[in-house]
Parts: structure tokens; sequence; C-alpha cells
């Protein structure tokens, strides 16, 4: 069973364990040694970071555990964690190292490891993976690497993004407001928009270590909002840190997101007869309004557990084409193997020049009332093996019937629980997350 990697990677403090220097060598080397015995076809490893000041001494640290195994590491600098999943598996990467804590602070950093298939490596990998490090834990120490820095290989990604572009639109003179969270797509999203000829106004694009995600980005997007209305855009884009989401702002300011790009998408898709199976892979967080919408033209929601991987497993087992999450994470997997920021962009842009506004695209869409409670724990049994918490689900599923959710579930990167609640009514959304947040709190609360 994983004790370090989460659903996304793995983080903490820089200089702290997981992040200390001798962990983060012994990832590398276990890393490096797992691809050259299971999948030696290169022993080439990629490496990428976001703008945080702590990502080349890590970074460092993995590649001199990968070239104690006998791995080359390569390192493309600052370039999205999206942008390394395409590098690694279209220009023949053994596999991928992301440096990066997506949206959390400045002060966190992480490690996302990337197959050579593009894609995240599974639970039962990464488990493998976490016990070689076990087995490196007293050994020598692994020195750290300076690498030169490969920047074409952003070049080149953002020349594949280019033909994403849907086929008919036309992105000249399209004013699109751009918030890049200080982050990893800071150089690249407004140079990849201003190369399809659109006219781009940039905000928070001047990282310096410490504004990542500083009140900006995918999870701030009230900047955005104004923005747009203020220029008169056409249509605003706010990526995480690490841009592998985005959430965007209407021209009339209104927000977004994933729900609403999985809707725009699939209508497009389905008018041209492309979009796989009916069907669009979403979480168990995904609004209640889009399942609604996209049954009433004869749609179906698949629901998965939170993950973008498990979108993505979802996707590969049944054929779908179009899957993501309601934060942001959105796979169109004719395109990438994996949520992309700047992809989904570049492809709502596109349906806003196709359909005149973001508004008409995701017209219909009713977004239920939804609350999320998070509570810091001490442990993580199983919910539902709480009695009082038990009880108290029950009784929400017996109130609120089929006008209503409740999602409880443990964070795959912090202690903490979540409880999500989503009714018609939000006097019933607040009523149930207070209950169940309290049982939660009384029964493992810390």
């Amino acid at each position: 069973m994983k004790q370090l990697f989460g659903t996304d990677g793995m983080r903490g403090v820089p200089g702290q364990f997981p992040l200390d220097d001798a962990t983060l060598g012994s990832l590398g080397r276990a890393l490096g040694e797992f691809i050259l015995e299971t999948a030696p076809t290169s022993s080439r490893v990629l490496l990428g970071m976001d703008t945080r000041e702590s990502g080349p001494h890590i970074a460092a640290q993995v590649a001199g555990g990968l070239v104690a195994a006998g791995c080359e590491p390569v390192c493309a600098g600052v370039i999205t964690t999206p942008g390394v999943a395409w590098l690694t598996r279209n220009q023949g990467f053994g596999a991928g190292v992301v440096i990066s804590a997506s949206h959390n602070p400045w002060r966190d950093n992480g490690v996302k490891l990337v197959s050579s298939q593009g894609t995240k490596f599974s639970d039962a990998v990464e488990a493998e993976i976490e016990r070689r490090m076990g087995g490196h834990a007293s050994g020598a120490v692994v020195l750290p690497l300076e690498m030169p820095l490969h920047e074409e290989l952003a070049t080149d990604y953002l020349n594949a993004l280019r033909h994403a572009q849907l086929p008919g639109a036309d992105l000249a003179g399209m004013r699109i407001v751009l918030d890049c969270a200080n982050g990893a797509a800071s150089r690249l999203a407004p140079a990849l928009f201003r190369s399809l000829s659109a006219e781009v106004i940039a905000i928070h694009d001047q990282p310096n270590g410490g504004n990542i995600n500083d009140g900006c980005g995918s999870l701030h997007p009230e900047t955005l909002q104004a923005r747009v209305i203020e220029t008169g855009a056409a249509l605003g884009a706010a990526f995480d840190g690490d841009a592998d989401r985005a959430i965007f702002s209407s021209s009339t300011g209104k927000v977004v997101n994933g729900d609403g790009v999985l809707l725009a998408a699939a209508r497009y898709l389905r008018a041209g007869g492309s979009l796989h199976r009916n069907a669009v892979v979403g979480t168990t967080m995904s609004n209640l309004g889009l399942e609604r919408a996209l049954a009433a033209e004869g749609l179906r929601l698949d629901r998965v557990p939170v993950g973008d991987r498990y979108v993505l497993e979802e996707m590969q087992r049944t054929g779908a084409n179009l899957g993501g999450e309601q934060s942001g994470h959105i796979i169109f997997l004719d395109d990438a193997t994996t949520g992309d920021g700047m992809l989904t962009a570049v492809k709502i842009a596109s349906i806003v020049a196709l359909a005149g506004t973001l508004d008409e695209a995701v017209a219909g869409l009713e977004v239920y009332p939804q609350a999320i409670v998070n509570i810091h724990v001490l442990s993580k049994p199983p919910l539902d093996s709480l009695p009082g918490v038990a009880e108290e689900l029950w009784r929400a599923e017996q109130a609120l019937g089929n006008s209503g959710r409740v999602v409880l579930r443990y964070s795959g990167t912090e202690p903490l629980a979540r409880v999500m609640v989503e009714a018609q009514y939000q006097e019933d959304v607040r009523h149930w997350t207070s209950t169940i947040a309290d049982a939660i709190r009384k029964a493992i609360g810390a």
C-alpha cells in the first residue's frame, strides 16, 4: 500500500520528509531502476517544474538518483505538467518527472511521475517504486546533479497545441484574458494564443518563485472575471500553478468550471458525430446539473472517484474520448492522455469562436447548490464505518432523495476528510454539510 504518493504525486514542504534530499535521491534511483528493469526502451527521463523557488534543487536531487541508477535526466526547465506528459510520450522518454505542487501555496512542492505513455503511473507501480525506495534509505548518498536546460522542448509542445484549434474556428483578433497564476503557464500560454493571432491580456504572469497561486489562478477567478468585463474580452481563462487545469469566464463575467466545459465540449463533439459512446466521464464531484443537462440531450455521465487518473482509466476502459473534473482537469483523449489547461483553453476559445459566446455554449446548465467542507482528521478509517457518520449520511440521503447527493471522501494528499453536499435548495446544503461534518469531527477530528 502506498504511503508517500497520494492521488496527485508526492507533496510536502521542501527540505522536510518526504521532500528531503535523501528521499528525493532515493526516489530518482528507484524510478531509474524500475524503468531500466521493466521497460528499457529508453533510459532518458524528462524533468520539468513549475515556478517555485525550490524546484531546481528538488530536480537536481532526483536527477542525481536517476544517474546513480544508470538513467539520463533531461531538464525542460519551467514547463506545465501536461507539457511533460506530452513530451514524454511523443519524444521517446522512458518516464517523466514533474516538480510541482499544482494549486498548493508556493511553500509546498511535490513530485509527480509520468509513464512513457504520458499518463500517471498506476497505484501499483507507485507502490512498487516506494518499496524500492525503502531499499535505498540507508544506502550511499546520491549526489545532486546540475543539468543544462533544454527549453526548445517547450516549443515542440506549443506547436502541438496549435494544432488543437478546432476546424473552422478563427481566433484572429479574439480578445482573451489569461490568468497564468504566476506559474508554469506564465510564458507559454500568452505565447500560444498570440501565435493563434488572438489579442492576449496576460495577468499574474510575472513569477518570482514565491507568488505562484497567490490570490490568483483557477482557485481565485475573481480578478479574471473583473478583467474580462473591464476589457470587453470575449473569454477569460485561469490556470493553476502547473496548468493541468483551467477555469473560464464568459464575456459577461460568468465563471464556467469543468462541468460547463464538459457540456460545451460534449455538444460540439456530438454535433460532429465524434463523441464516443454518447457518454462523458466525470467524477463523484460533477454537479447533478451537468448530469441532467447531458441526459436532456440523450447523453450519459459516467462517474468515477475523484482524480484525473481514474477518469482516464475509465475512458480507456470504455472507449470514451471526453472526460474530466469539476476543478478544470479536462481530458480530450483524441488529443492528449492527460488533463491540460492550455489545450482546454484552445478548445474552448475555438468553441466560442464558432458558437458566439461561452454563455451560449453552456446554455441550459442549471448548477445545483453545492458545498464542500474540509475537516482535519487524526486518522482515515472508512467513513461509513463510523456509526455517527453513517447515521447522518443515511438521514441525509433519505431526506434528499433524487434531488441531491452526498459524497464523503478523504484527501489523497492531506489529513482531511471532505464532505460534499449537493441539493436543489441551499438550505439543505448548509444543513447536511454542517451535520455530517460535525459527526466526522466528533469521531476522528484533529
